[in-house]
C-alpha cells in the first residue's frame, strides 16, 4: 500500500474523510461531536457501564443443561428397566424443564440448551414432551 493510502485509510478510521479532521463537519446538533468539550478540553473518561446481567462462567452455564441430560437418562434407565409408561413420562418431564429453562433464564445462562431461536426450542420441546406422554398412556402395560 502506498503513503497515499495509508493516510485515507487512518482518516477513514478516524471518522472522516481523507484531509478532514473528524469534528470538522456541519453537524445538527451544533456541538462537538468527539465527544469533547465546547472550550477544547477532552472529555472526562467515563466509568465504563456494567452489563445488564454479569457473565455467568462457562461451567455454571452448563447446569440447566446437565439437569436435564441427568433426567434423561434416567428416563431410558427406567425404559430399560421394561416400565414403559414410567420412563418416556419422565422423559417428558426432561424435555418440560428443559422448556421451562429455555423460556425463563436468559440465553447466556442457558448453555448447551440454547440450539435454535428461543421460540423453536419451546415448540420442539413441548410438542415432543406432549407426544411421549401421550406415548406413555397408550402404551400397553407389560406384566412381570
Amino acid at each position: 500500500m502506498d503513503e497515499t493510502g495509508r493516510v485515507e485509510l487512518a482518516d477513514t478510521e478516524q471518522g472522516g474523510p481523507a484531509g478532514e479532521a473528524p469534528g470538522d463537519g456541519d453537524h445538527a446538533s451544533g456541538g462537538p461531536t468527539d465527544g469533547g468539550r465546547d472550550d477544547g478540553r477532552p472529555a472526562p473518561e467515563s466509568e465504563p457501564e456494567a452489563p445488564a446481567h454479569p457473565e455467568v462462567p462457562f461451567w455454571l452455564a452448563q447446569v440447566p443443561y446437565a439437569l436435564v441430560l441427568s433426567a434423561l437418562v434416567a428416563g431410558i434407565v427406567v425404559v430399560a428397566a421394561a416400565h414403559f409408561k414410567r420412563g418416556p413420562a419422565i422423559i417428558a418431564g426432561a424435555l418440560l424443564l428443559a422448556a421451562a429453562f429455555r423460556t425463563v433464564l436468559p440465553k447466556d445462562w442457558i448453555g448447551l440448551l440454547a440450539v435454535r431461536r428461543r421460540w423453536i426450542d419451546l415448540v420442539t420441546c413441548v410438542s415432543l414432551a406432549v407426544l411421549l406422554i401421550v406415548l406413555a398412556w397408550v402404551a400397553p402395560q407389560l406384566s412381570a
